[in-house]
């Protein structure tokens, strides 16, 4: 069972042959003892060498550091229709730097957006990490050289790993379990306008609970330091006329996370009151 001959072969497909040569070795059940006690028997799929994929390990301690971006479905006005609404997350402020809803899944047309947001945020070689799941198009060969010639590092989740791309599907599920997202969208134009609307409430008045329930614009355009700092002028005048409810001492208004990361990376100390997600 070892020679070139029939070392891809069951035992029951290497005897009919030896014995049309006229040879007889042994039965079918004896093939199969022996086999099984020298472990060349393998169910086949197990022979398969698969690549292995390490975890990503990423770490944002500043705007436009570490983007996030993907794709998801919108249903369109009959079964069967669909619309992809492309958005591109920066991962420490919540921000979305970039949107748009096409009615088809394009490296085009991702490559197009991909461009348009880096020249519109500034985007300076060396600066800034693009994460993305394994679809077509993250992986494609357009957005690999855009990304070059941009001088951005991209990264990938691995294979089947949706905990590689937390921030993306959090956005995701915010976009669709708000009061305001239909369950069908009667055309492209209609998903625009939703995204138009949607998109300017999240960057601008969403209170996100991963930044201190700041908006994200305030985060990413560095205004969080001047809110917090009001919203504790306010805790201590509460304080100052009530100090009999407050049994703790003054209420202080919560703090931006010094970091956040998808896979805490072992090899970098991050300080105290960073944000995981994963």
């Amino acid at each position: 069972m070892s020679s070139n001959r029939f070392i891809d072969r069951s035992p029951a497909h290497a005897i009919a042959p030896l014995l049309d040569d006229g040879v007889y070795l042994a039965s079918e059940r004896t093939f199969y003892r022996v086999l099984g006690a020298d472990r060349p028997l393998r169910e086949r799929r197990q022979q398969r060498r698969h690549p292995v994929y390490g975890a990503p390990e990423l770490l944002a301690t500043r705007p436009n550091q570490v983007w996030s971006w993907d794709i998801t479905k919108l249903k369109g006005p009959v079964a069967g229709t669909w619309y992809h609404l492309y958005v591109i997350l920066d991962l420490y402020s919540r921000y979305v730097v970039g949107w748009a809803v096409f009615d088809r899944e394009s490296k085009t047309l991702a490559r197009r957006l991909i461009d348009v947001t880096c020249d519109r945020q500034g985007i300076r070689p060396g600066e800034l990490t693009i994460h993305a799941d394994r679809g077509n198009a993250m992986r494609s060969t357009d957005v690999a050289e855009l990304l070059a010639a941009l001088g951005v590092r991209k990264s990938h989740s691995r294979p089947y790993c949706s905990n590689d791309n937390p921030y993306s599907e959090s956005q995701f599920r915010t976009l669709k379990y708000s009061p305001e997202y239909p369950s069908r969208f009667g055309s492209l134009q209609d998903a625009r306008l939703f995204g138009g609307v949607f998109f300017g409430w999240y960057n601008g008045e969403h209170r996100h609970s991963g930044i201190a329930m700041l908006p994200p614009s305030s985060v990413h355009h560095g205004h969080a330091e001047e809110m917090l700092g009001r919203r504790n002028e306010v805790l201590a005048e509460a304080y100052r006329r009530y100090p009999e409810r407050f049994v703790k001492g003054v209420p202080k208004a919560g703090m931006v996370p010094s970091a956040v990361w998808i896979n805490k990376p072992s090899a970098i100390v991050v300080a105290a009151g960073a944000e995981s997600l994963n």
